[in-house]
């Protein structure tokens, strides 16, 4: 039933929508789940940049699709600029919709890692000095993005969004996992900073939010994984998020890796090699268990491929980071452990990453280039040929200021 203020309030709406300038009106349905487009392209030039195995244009080709994801971050930041500026009401709806929310830490992931490829790849182009300028004024702002996500998702979820038992998903992990990847891609800076103080502080600062992000993750898993086996499978198109849960403990490996790598020479000996043990005792369960929730997810999404038609979505995206952080990772494990099976793993992973990647973003152009992906899913819906447009179900049911055409999971 429509009362007299939600008829006045979706007045307003369209009122305020065709004041706006139409650039402006393009991206009201443009929702921070974008920044994982940025997120899964970053991460194809950062896995290839430490791959155990080179070959000729490798690193040239890594570092086009660096700046693409550079461009692509500007891009999507003046969008969301515009966005916040000519559609608050839609802001404030993602917020409260806990479905949207938790995708706002990909903003951070996002500038993070678009930061280590500027210094991993992007000093070919622009040397080193701007680079590491560019990379510590990203690191900086995404890391303190993290932390705030980290903090403030989590207290919605508490305080104004209403979550009924059985609603758990793997997004829930994008805000508390962003400090994770600053972990990670701290220890790029480290041997940039003057010896001692500075050095020490920056890395132990990243150790902190190593336990921070794990910490926060091993209380949201048992959450996700009790949801799936008392209600089930997700819904088709969230199923892609359940490769979600491999980011942290990608990211997690990753991060251990990289602090026996700058260890030695910043802390006393003694820390230095416990670093060094501490890489290897702890990646190689972690990654084990990422290989079994690798196969249970790839499962459930060729269940829900056959079974329920699952056609393309936003969260296709998932299929990218958080495979790329096991690249990574198990890139780091191959170098401290000399393992073979680890390159190789490496090696396949990669090419995996690359194919998700490459359909991904196609998928993504085609829709941006025809206009569905910026339109209002409903409408998107309605456009679509009826064998490409079935329902979309939703992590969490929409709080009553969001409208229910509002959300980041729109199939094509």
């Amino acid at each position: 039933m429509v009362t007299a203020a939600h008829a006045t309030t979706a007045l307003a709406t369209r009122a305020d929508t065709r004041e706006v300038a139409p650039r402006a009106t393009a991206v009201r349905h443009l929702g921070p789940n974008w920044y994982a487009a940025v997120m899964g392209t970053a991460i194809v030039a950062n896995a290839g940049a430490t791959l155990p195995v080179t070959f000729a244009g490798l690193r040239t080709a890594c570092t086009v699709v660096w700046a693409l994801s550079f461009a692509a971050l500007l891009v999507l930041l003046a969008a969301r600029a515009l966005h916040w500026t000519h559609h608050r009401d839609q802001a404030r709806a993602h917020l409260l919709d806990p479905a949207v929310a938790p995708f706002y830490g990909c903003l951070s992931m996002a500038l993070l890692s678009v930061g280590a490829g500027t210094l991993l790849l992007g000093q070919d182009w622009i040397g080193l000095e701007a680079a590491l300028a560019i990379d510590t004024a990203l690191f900086v702002a995404g890391t303190l993005t993290g932390l705030a996500a980290a903090v403030a998702v989590p207290y919605l979820m508490v305080v104004r969004h209403r979550i009924e038992p059985g609603q758990a998903s793997p997004v829930w992990l994008l805000p508390v996992v962003a400090p994770m990847v600053s972990a990670a891609v701290g220890p790029l800076l480290v041997p940039h900073l003057p010896p001692g103080q500075y050095q020490q502080t920056l890395l132990l600062v990243c150790y902190g939010m190593f336990g921070l992000s794990l910490l926060a993750t091993l209380v949201m898993l048992p959450l996700i994984f009790a949801r799936l086996v008392t209600a089930g499978p997700l819904p088709t198109a969230l199923t892609p998020t359940l490769f979600l849960v491999l980011g942290p403990l990608g990211q997690s490996t990753t991060a251990v890796n990289k602090y026996a790598d700058v260890a030695d020479g910043v802390l006393p000996a003694s820390y230095g090699h416990g670093f060094t043990a501490f890489a290897v005792l702890y990646g190689v369960p972690v990654m084990g268990f990422a290989a079994l929730w690798l196969a249970l997810a790839a499962a459930l999404v060729v269940r829900a491929r056959r079974r329920e038609g699952m056609r393309f979505a936003m969260t296709w995206w998932a299929f990218t980071f958080p495979v790329g952080t096991c690249v990574t990772g198990v890139e780091g494990l191959g170098k401290h452990t000399g393992l073979a099976l680890f390159d190789v793993l490496a090696v396949v992973l990669y090419a995996a990453l690359v194919a998700a990647w490459a359909v991904a973003a196609i998928h993504s152009a085609r829709g941006l280039l025809d206009g569905r992906l910026l339109s209002a899913p409903a409408q998107a819906a309605a456009s679509a040929p009826a064998s490409q447009a079935p329902a979309v179900r939703r992590a969490a049911p929409s709080t009553p200021t969001a409208s229910p055409n509002d959300g980041p999971y729109q199939v094509r």
